[in-house]
């Protein structure tokens, strides 16, 4: 897949995933769903971002270090974009349980951080 098809598809999915978390959140009642409601709704939130955060890392890289390969910049900002929309699900998942705090908030960023730690060590050492 060429670099021009790839930004295409991921605009396109990006786009719909956004007109999807627009639906669910017009369509669901938050204080009359079940638990299903709420995961459609925190899976489109955490795709939307996912595709969003992508993008944005991918031409921040593509243009700040023009002299990596597109290829490496496409797989950091994807994985980036990942534990970033995660993180984002995973706070809001704590906001609705009445459980964020300063001291769950640290402890998240803790295992994200380690985590992306791991994901780069594991990636040099191949």
């Amino acid at each position: 897949m060429t670099l021009k098809n790839y930004l295409f598809v991921m605009s396109t999915l990006t786009a719909v995933c956004w007109g999807i978390l627009i639906f669910v959140a017009s369509l669901i009642d938050p204080t009359a769903t079940n638990w299903l409601g709420y995961i459609l709704f925190y899976l489109a939130l955490f795709l939307s971002l996912s595709g969003l955060a992508a993008l944005i890392g991918f031409i921040i890289r593509f243009v700040a270090l023009k002299k990596e390969l597109a290829f490496n910049s496409v797989k950091v900002a994807f994985r980036q974009s990942f534990l970033f929309s995660l993180f984002i699900v995973l706070s809001l998942i704590l906001k609705s349980q009445h459980l964020f705090n300063w001291i769950n908030l640290l402890l998240l960023v803790i295992i994200f951080a380690i985590l992306e730690l791991f994901l780069i060590s594991s990636k040099k050492s191949r």
